[in-house]
Protein backbone atom coordinates (compact mmCIF):
# COMPACT_ATOMS: atom_id res chain seq x y z
CA UNK A 1 0.00 0.00 0.00
CA UNK A 2 3.21 2.05 0.57
CA UNK A 3 4.66 1.71 -2.31
CA UNK A 4 3.25 4.27 -4.59
CA UNK A 5 3.67 6.74 -1.79
CA UNK A 6 7.43 6.00 -1.24
CA UNK A 7 8.19 5.89 -5.29
CA UNK A 8 6.29 9.67 -5.29
CA UNK A 9 8.27 10.56 -2.21
CA UNK A 10 11.53 9.12 -3.68
CA UNK A 11 10.64 10.93 -7.59
CA UNK A 12 10.18 14.54 -5.43
CA UNK A 13 13.81 13.85 -3.41
CA UNK A 14 15.50 13.27 -6.28
CA UNK A 15 13.79 16.17 -8.35
CA UNK A 16 14.54 18.68 -5.48
CA UNK A 17 18.29 17.96 -5.67
CA UNK A 18 18.43 18.13 -9.50
CA UNK A 19 17.09 21.67 -8.85
CA UNK A 20 19.54 22.53 -5.83
CA UNK A 21 22.28 21.50 -8.72
CA UNK A 22 20.98 23.51 -11.26
CA UNK A 23 20.83 26.82 -8.36
CA UNK A 24 24.01 25.74 -7.61
CA UNK A 25 25.34 25.93 -10.82
CA UNK A 26 23.79 29.12 -11.66
CA UNK A 27 25.61 30.55 -8.36
CA UNK A 28 28.62 29.31 -9.27
CA UNK A 29 28.36 30.54 -13.06
CA UNK A 30 27.93 34.30 -11.37
CA UNK A 31 30.80 33.97 -9.66
CA UNK A 32 33.35 33.15 -13.02
CA UNK A 33 31.53 35.85 -14.14
CA UNK A 34 32.25 38.32 -12.02
CA UNK A 35 35.93 37.15 -11.96
CA UNK A 36 36.35 37.59 -15.75
CA UNK A 37 35.06 40.81 -15.37
CA UNK A 38 37.37 41.79 -12.59
CA UNK A 39 40.67 40.23 -14.36
CA UNK A 40 42.21 41.67 -17.10
CA UNK A 41 45.78 42.77 -18.30
CA UNK A 42 44.51 46.35 -17.17
CA UNK A 43 43.00 45.83 -13.33
CA UNK A 44 39.97 46.59 -12.17
CA UNK A 45 38.96 46.31 -8.47
CA UNK A 46 35.94 44.97 -7.44
CA UNK A 47 35.11 48.35 -6.22
CA UNK A 48 36.02 49.91 -9.31
CA UNK A 49 33.61 46.97 -11.49
CA UNK A 50 30.60 47.76 -9.71
CA UNK A 51 30.84 51.55 -9.88
CA UNK A 52 31.37 51.03 -13.73
CA UNK A 53 28.45 48.74 -14.19
CA UNK A 54 26.06 50.85 -12.02
CA UNK A 55 27.41 54.08 -14.11
CA UNK A 56 26.96 52.66 -17.63
CA UNK A 57 28.58 53.18 -20.56
CA UNK A 58 28.19 56.92 -20.01
CA UNK A 59 29.61 56.95 -16.68
CA UNK A 60 32.16 59.79 -15.56
CA UNK A 61 35.22 57.73 -15.59
CA UNK A 62 35.65 57.24 -19.08
CA UNK A 63 38.54 54.42 -19.17
CA UNK A 64 36.76 52.06 -16.60
CA UNK A 65 33.23 52.14 -18.75
CA UNK A 66 35.24 51.26 -21.63
CA UNK A 67 37.13 48.39 -20.30
CA UNK A 68 33.94 47.25 -19.00
CA UNK A 69 30.92 47.68 -21.39
CA UNK A 70 33.41 47.75 -24.31
CA UNK A 71 35.75 45.29 -24.24
CA UNK A 72 35.36 42.80 -20.99
CA UNK A 73 31.18 42.16 -20.97
CA UNK A 74 30.61 41.29 -24.88
CA UNK A 75 33.96 39.18 -24.01
CA UNK A 76 32.08 37.42 -21.00
CA UNK A 77 28.66 37.11 -22.30
CA UNK A 78 30.17 35.87 -25.57
CA UNK A 79 31.85 33.41 -23.38
CA UNK A 80 28.78 32.36 -21.24
CA UNK A 81 26.29 32.36 -24.83
CA UNK A 82 29.12 30.40 -26.89
CA UNK A 83 29.55 27.94 -23.45
CA UNK A 84 25.90 27.31 -23.62
CA UNK A 85 25.22 26.83 -27.08
CA UNK A 86 28.51 24.23 -27.48
CA UNK A 87 27.38 22.70 -24.37
CA UNK A 88 23.29 21.79 -25.63
CA UNK A 89 24.42 21.07 -28.50
CA UNK A 90 27.19 18.37 -27.01
CA UNK A 91 24.66 16.81 -25.12
CA UNK A 92 22.12 16.28 -27.93
CA UNK A 93 24.58 15.00 -30.02
CA UNK A 94 25.58 12.20 -27.58
CA UNK A 95 22.13 11.22 -27.08
CA UNK A 96 20.98 10.99 -31.29
CA UNK A 97 24.13 9.11 -31.57
CA UNK A 98 24.46 7.26 -28.89
CA UNK A 99 28.08 7.96 -28.09
CA UNK A 100 29.17 9.29 -25.36
CA UNK A 101 32.55 10.54 -26.88
CA UNK A 102 30.43 12.31 -29.64
CA UNK A 103 31.02 16.47 -29.73
CA UNK A 104 29.07 18.93 -31.92
CA UNK A 105 32.03 19.13 -33.96
CA UNK A 106 31.33 15.33 -35.29
CA UNK A 107 29.54 16.13 -38.49
CA UNK A 108 32.60 18.23 -39.28
CA UNK A 109 30.31 21.87 -38.59
CA UNK A 110 33.53 23.45 -37.08
CA UNK A 111 35.91 22.45 -39.88
CA UNK A 112 32.94 23.85 -42.45
CA UNK A 113 33.43 27.10 -40.36
CA UNK A 114 37.09 27.45 -40.27
CA UNK A 115 37.22 26.75 -44.17
CA UNK A 116 34.30 29.65 -44.83
CA UNK A 117 36.52 32.10 -42.18
CA UNK A 118 39.83 31.12 -43.44
CA UNK A 119 38.80 31.68 -47.28
CA UNK A 120 37.32 34.93 -46.31
CA UNK A 121 40.53 36.26 -44.60
CA UNK A 122 41.99 35.05 -47.49
CA UNK A 123 40.15 37.12 -50.63
CA UNK A 124 39.47 39.88 -47.51
CA UNK A 125 40.22 42.74 -50.05
CA UNK A 126 38.42 41.33 -53.11
CA UNK A 127 34.63 42.13 -51.45
CA UNK A 128 33.00 45.20 -50.37
CA UNK A 129 31.97 44.04 -46.36
CA UNK A 130 34.65 44.90 -44.23
CA UNK A 131 36.44 41.93 -42.39
CA UNK A 132 34.78 41.85 -38.79
CA UNK A 133 31.70 41.25 -40.95
CA UNK A 134 32.32 39.09 -43.78
CA UNK A 135 34.69 36.40 -41.65
CA UNK A 136 31.58 35.35 -39.39
CA UNK A 137 29.27 35.51 -42.28
CA UNK A 138 30.95 33.49 -44.24
CA UNK A 139 31.82 30.75 -41.31
CA UNK A 140 28.18 31.01 -40.87
CA UNK A 141 27.08 30.23 -44.60
CA UNK A 142 30.14 27.24 -44.84
CA UNK A 143 28.49 25.70 -41.57
CA UNK A 144 25.03 25.56 -43.40
CA UNK A 145 26.18 24.42 -46.16
CA UNK A 146 27.89 21.25 -44.30
CA UNK A 147 24.67 20.91 -42.63
CA UNK A 148 22.97 20.56 -45.87
CA UNK A 149 25.46 18.18 -46.79
CA UNK A 150 25.00 15.56 -43.75
CA UNK A 151 21.19 16.50 -43.93
CA UNK A 152 20.62 15.18 -47.65
CA UNK A 153 22.20 12.22 -46.63
CA UNK A 154 20.31 11.73 -43.67
CA UNK A 155 17.10 12.13 -46.03
CA UNK A 156 17.67 9.86 -48.52
CA UNK A 157 19.73 6.97 -46.63
CA UNK A 158 18.26 7.15 -43.02
CA UNK A 159 18.95 8.52 -40.06
CA UNK A 160 20.80 5.80 -38.65
CA UNK A 161 23.80 6.65 -36.23
CA UNK A 162 26.32 4.98 -38.82
CA UNK A 163 25.01 7.10 -41.74
CA UNK A 164 25.09 10.25 -40.00
CA UNK A 165 28.52 9.98 -38.41
CA UNK A 166 30.34 8.30 -41.40
CA UNK A 167 28.61 11.40 -43.39
CA UNK A 168 29.75 13.81 -40.85
CA UNK A 169 33.33 12.19 -41.38
CA UNK A 170 33.44 12.56 -44.91
CA UNK A 171 32.19 16.10 -44.11
CA UNK A 172 34.81 16.52 -42.01
CA UNK A 173 37.89 15.41 -43.64
CA UNK A 174 36.79 17.75 -46.76
CA UNK A 175 36.48 20.56 -45.50
CA UNK A 176 39.68 20.61 -43.34
CA UNK A 177 41.47 19.56 -46.96
CA UNK A 178 40.23 22.76 -48.05
CA UNK A 179 40.97 24.27 -45.17
CA UNK A 180 45.15 23.31 -45.61
CA UNK A 181 44.83 24.49 -49.01
CA UNK A 182 43.29 27.83 -48.32
CA UNK A 183 46.28 27.92 -45.63
CA UNK A 184 48.82 26.94 -48.19
CA UNK A 185 47.83 29.28 -50.28
CA UNK A 186 47.78 32.08 -47.71
CA UNK A 187 50.51 34.84 -47.71
CA UNK A 188 52.44 34.85 -44.20
CA UNK A 189 50.66 37.51 -43.46
CA UNK A 190 47.37 36.43 -44.13
CA UNK A 191 48.40 32.99 -42.44
CA UNK A 192 49.16 34.65 -39.49
CA UNK A 193 45.24 36.09 -39.29
CA UNK A 194 43.73 32.86 -40.05
CA UNK A 195 46.06 30.67 -37.71
CA UNK A 196 44.88 33.00 -34.70
CA UNK A 197 40.89 32.75 -36.10
CA UNK A 198 41.01 29.34 -35.98
CA UNK A 199 42.91 28.95 -32.53
CA UNK A 200 39.15 30.02 -30.76
CA UNK A 201 39.18 33.85 -29.03
CA UNK A 202 36.98 35.90 -27.10
CA UNK A 203 38.90 38.58 -28.56
CA UNK A 204 37.02 39.63 -31.01
CA UNK A 205 33.66 39.75 -29.42
CA UNK A 206 31.48 42.84 -29.66
CA UNK A 207 27.86 43.39 -28.38
CA UNK A 208 26.90 42.99 -32.64
CA UNK A 209 27.80 39.33 -31.97
CA UNK A 210 26.70 38.92 -28.54
CA UNK A 211 22.99 39.65 -30.38
CA UNK A 212 23.31 37.35 -33.00
CA UNK A 213 24.80 34.65 -30.80
CA UNK A 214 21.97 35.25 -28.23
CA UNK A 215 19.50 35.47 -30.72
CA UNK A 216 20.15 32.05 -31.76
CA UNK A 217 20.41 30.29 -29.05
CA UNK A 218 17.00 32.17 -27.83
CA UNK A 219 15.37 30.97 -31.07
CA UNK A 220 16.74 27.40 -30.61
CA UNK A 221 15.86 26.83 -26.76
CA UNK A 222 12.19 26.58 -27.20
CA UNK A 223 12.65 23.72 -29.58
CA UNK A 224 15.32 22.29 -27.26
CA UNK A 225 13.79 22.01 -24.54
CA UNK A 226 10.32 20.81 -26.45
CA UNK A 227 12.41 18.05 -26.97
CA UNK A 228 13.27 16.76 -23.67
CA UNK A 229 11.26 14.00 -23.15
CA UNK A 230 12.05 12.43 -26.63
CA UNK A 231 15.63 12.83 -25.82
CA UNK A 232 15.38 11.07 -22.87
CA UNK A 233 13.10 8.66 -24.31
CA UNK A 234 15.86 8.30 -26.71
CA UNK A 235 18.39 6.95 -24.42
CA UNK A 236 16.52 3.70 -23.50
CA UNK A 237 17.55 3.00 -27.34
CA UNK A 238 15.89 3.25 -30.71
CA UNK A 239 13.80 0.24 -30.75
CA UNK A 240 12.12 1.24 -26.83
CA UNK A 241 11.66 4.93 -28.07
CA UNK A 242 9.85 3.75 -31.37
CA UNK A 243 7.82 1.69 -29.03
CA UNK A 244 6.45 4.90 -27.13
CA UNK A 245 5.48 6.33 -30.24
CA UNK A 246 8.59 8.23 -31.27
CA UNK A 247 9.54 9.06 -34.49
CA UNK A 248 12.89 8.43 -34.20
CA UNK A 249 14.28 9.15 -37.75
CA UNK A 250 12.90 12.67 -37.77
CA UNK A 251 13.84 13.22 -33.93
CA UNK A 252 17.16 12.51 -35.18
CA UNK A 253 17.11 15.19 -38.19
CA UNK A 254 15.41 17.60 -36.21
CA UNK A 255 18.01 17.77 -33.76
CA UNK A 256 20.75 17.59 -35.85
CA UNK A 257 19.63 21.00 -37.58
CA UNK A 258 19.36 22.26 -34.14
CA UNK A 259 23.05 21.02 -33.15
CA UNK A 260 24.03 22.49 -36.76
CA UNK A 261 22.65 26.01 -35.91
CA UNK A 262 23.86 26.42 -32.28
CA UNK A 263 27.43 25.17 -33.35
CA UNK A 264 27.29 27.79 -36.13
CA UNK A 265 25.96 30.95 -34.16
CA UNK A 266 28.80 30.11 -31.30
CA UNK A 267 31.76 29.32 -33.95
CA UNK A 268 30.88 32.05 -36.73
CA UNK A 269 32.48 34.94 -34.00
CA UNK A 270 34.77 32.97 -31.65
CA UNK A 271 36.60 30.16 -34.03
CA UNK A 272 37.09 26.12 -32.88
CA UNK A 273 36.46 25.87 -29.17
CA UNK A 274 37.11 22.19 -28.87
CA UNK A 275 35.91 19.46 -25.59
CA UNK A 276 33.48 22.34 -24.12
CA UNK A 277 30.67 20.29 -25.98
CA UNK A 278 32.10 16.87 -25.03
CA UNK A 279 33.10 17.33 -21.73
CA UNK A 280 29.81 19.28 -20.57
CA UNK A 281 27.23 16.31 -21.12
CA UNK A 282 29.44 14.29 -19.04
CA UNK A 283 29.44 16.47 -15.89
CA UNK A 284 25.57 17.51 -16.40
CA UNK A 285 24.70 13.56 -16.61
CA UNK A 286 27.52 12.93 -13.57
CA UNK A 287 25.24 15.26 -11.41
CA UNK A 288 21.99 15.36 -12.48
CA UNK A 289 21.36 12.27 -14.78
CA UNK A 290 19.54 10.70 -17.77
CA UNK A 291 16.80 13.39 -17.42
CA UNK A 292 16.99 15.97 -20.29
CA UNK A 293 14.16 18.31 -18.13
CA UNK A 294 17.41 18.42 -16.21
CA UNK A 295 20.28 17.30 -17.94
CA UNK A 296 19.67 19.95 -20.73
CA UNK A 297 20.16 23.55 -18.63
CA UNK A 298 22.61 22.06 -16.64
CA UNK A 299 25.07 20.77 -19.57
CA UNK A 300 24.10 24.78 -20.97
CA UNK A 301 25.52 25.88 -17.55
CA UNK A 302 28.69 23.31 -17.16
CA UNK A 303 29.69 24.85 -20.93
CA UNK A 304 29.25 28.07 -19.64
CA UNK A 305 30.94 27.26 -16.28
CA UNK A 306 34.36 25.43 -18.46
CA UNK A 307 34.37 28.82 -20.81
CA UNK A 308 34.68 31.62 -18.68
CA UNK A 309 36.59 29.56 -16.35
CA UNK A 310 38.93 29.09 -19.20
CA UNK A 311 38.82 32.82 -19.93
CA UNK A 312 40.12 33.18 -16.62
CA UNK A 313 42.79 31.41 -16.60
CA UNK A 314 43.75 32.35 -19.65
CA UNK A 315 43.53 36.10 -18.12
CA UNK A 316 45.87 34.94 -15.05
CA UNK A 317 48.34 33.07 -16.58
CA UNK A 318 49.31 35.54 -19.35
CA UNK A 319 47.97 39.01 -17.86
CA UNK A 320 49.54 41.09 -20.56
CA UNK A 321 48.87 38.65 -23.73
CA UNK A 322 45.50 37.00 -23.03
CA UNK A 323 46.06 33.34 -24.48
CA UNK A 324 43.43 32.03 -26.66
CA UNK A 325 40.39 29.88 -24.90
CA UNK A 326 40.69 27.16 -27.55
CA UNK A 327 44.19 26.83 -26.06
CA UNK A 328 43.20 26.59 -22.52
CA UNK A 329 40.01 24.89 -23.16
CA UNK A 330 42.00 22.12 -25.38
CA UNK A 331 44.60 21.50 -22.96
CA UNK A 332 42.56 21.27 -19.96
CA UNK A 333 40.16 19.12 -21.98
CA UNK A 334 42.88 16.13 -22.54
CA UNK A 335 42.88 14.86 -18.74
CA UNK A 336 38.89 15.59 -18.46
CA UNK A 337 38.76 13.40 -21.86
CA UNK A 338 40.92 10.40 -20.43
CA UNK A 339 38.92 10.72 -17.04
CA UNK A 340 35.63 10.24 -19.13
CA UNK A 341 37.33 7.43 -21.11
CA UNK A 342 38.05 5.80 -17.70
CA UNK A 343 34.78 6.06 -16.38
CA UNK A 344 33.47 4.22 -19.28
CA UNK A 345 31.63 1.42 -19.49
CA UNK A 346 32.99 -1.14 -22.21
CA UNK A 347 29.60 -0.93 -23.83
CA UNK A 348 29.25 3.05 -23.07
CA UNK A 349 30.84 4.07 -26.97
CA UNK A 350 28.41 2.36 -29.72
Amino acid sequence: MNDPARAIGGYARRVGLRSTAVIAAVLALLSLVIADLVTGPSGMALHDLNQAFWAGPQGQDRAAAAILWQIRMPQTIMAVLVGASLGLAGLMMQTILANPLASPFTLGFSAAAGFGAAFSILIGSLTPLPQWVQTPVAAFAMTLFATGMVYLVARFKGSQTEILVLAGIAVLFFFQALQSLVQFMASPEVLQQIVFWLFGSLLKASWTSVQVSGAILVLCLPFVLRDAWNLTALRLGDANAASLGLDVDRMRRRSFLLVAALTAGAVSFTGTIGFVGLIAPHVARAVVGEDHRFALPVAAMMGALILVAASVAGKLISPGAVIPVGIITAIAGIPLLLAVLFTLKPSGVR
